[in-house]
């Protein structure tokens, strides 16, 4: 187990780390409804309510911060530890909310995709070109699994289509440092998938039977399973492993890399930051914390570098 020194704690369900501009982090807090702001000596102040489940965050070009909301769980705190186990039964819809991070401002950019209503929008990343991708998580409810999908999304609330379907519970989600591929790990399969990118929104699918469209990288053996993910500046994949309680680091074709243990069997998320991008943040979401460490590697920069529009034809 890498060595962590613990930022904050006693939140509910920690998702979605963010590195903002200013050293601080931001992160959902699924249990609570909210975005919190969390300064490295600790301190946390409540950046916004959004109501529902705030589970994935990307900071936008615009600087603000664009939310993947499942609508909320219902949940198991059995031994003091977080479990979510499925719809909350006054969960109305997930959507894709837009978040203010200096005023708290929050509204909501899309709660459907033509006739599809969204159904528990989990993580997302922007592209180079402004817009950005999620994964839509589906939800249990019941005896009921709803599949889920990836969508692609502009930022100003214009559009929005369905570029893969149908998955098992995608989750995280990342570009490749020159943004030519697509990944997303699916949590139940314990899958990593990939696309090729032709364009903004458009993925290259691969020929059937590929259940997703898309070509598998890597799985997992026995019973772990795939949450979110960040991408070093190399081009390795840093996969949250539920179960594990780590990060398991695969290469670009599917190698491991090493694997990293965490105390936490619900360690969900990470993100990159400090000067030099090699210092992660993880969230331990059954025990409420994030935590920091050191990184061998540095993990690649996730601000947009928006292209001019003659760049885009």
């Amino acid at each position: 187990m890498r060595d962590s020194i613990e930022i904050a704690a006693q939140l509910a369900f920690p998702e979605g780390p963010v590195a903002m501009p200013d050293g601080s982090i931001v992160l959902g807090e699924i249990g609570a409804g909210r975005l919190t702001r969390i300064a490295m000596d600790g301190r946390t102040t409540c950046l916004a309510e959004t109501g529902g489940g705030p589970n994935g965050l990307a900071l936008g070009p615009d600087g603000r911060l664009y939310v993947c909301n499942n609508g909320g769980f219902s949940w198991d705190r059995a031994g003091g530890m977080w479990r979510p186990l499925a719809k909350a039964p006054d969960n109305t819809g997930g959507s894709i909310q837009r978040v203010d991070a200096d005023t708290g401002k929050v509204e909501t950019l899309y709660d459907r995709c033509g006739d599809v209503a969204l159904s528990a929008p989990n993580d997302i990343v922007f592209d180079r070109f402004g817009g950005f991708y999620f994964t839509d998580h589906g939800h249990r409810q019941g005896r009921t699994v709803g599949f889920g999908a990836v969508y692609y999304a502009k930022a100003d609330g214009s559009f929005i289509r369905e570029v893969a379907y149908p998955l098992i519970g995608p989750n995280g989600i990342g570009l490749s440092p020159d943004g030519d591929r697509l990944y997303v790990a699916e949590t139940s399969s314990g899958r990593l998938w990939s696309w090729r990118v032709e364009g903004p929104g458009l993925l290259a699918g691969t020929d059937w039977p590929s259940p997703t469209g898309g070509d598998l990288v890597a799985g997992l053996p026995g019973f772990q399973r795939y949450d979110s993910l960040a991408v070093e500046a190399g081009g390795n994949i840093c996969i949250a492993t539920l179960r594990l309680g780590g990060i398991v680091v695969v290469s670009p074709d599917g190698h491991e890399v090493e694997r990293i243990r965490t105390p936490d069997p619900y360690t969900t998320n990470l993100c990159f930051g400090g000067p030099d991008m090699k210092t992660a943040f993880v969230t331990l979401s059954g025990s409420g914390r994030l935590v920091s460490m050191e990184w061998p590697r540095p993990g690649l920069s996730v601000s947009t570098d928006i292209l001019h529009e003659e760049e885009r034809s």
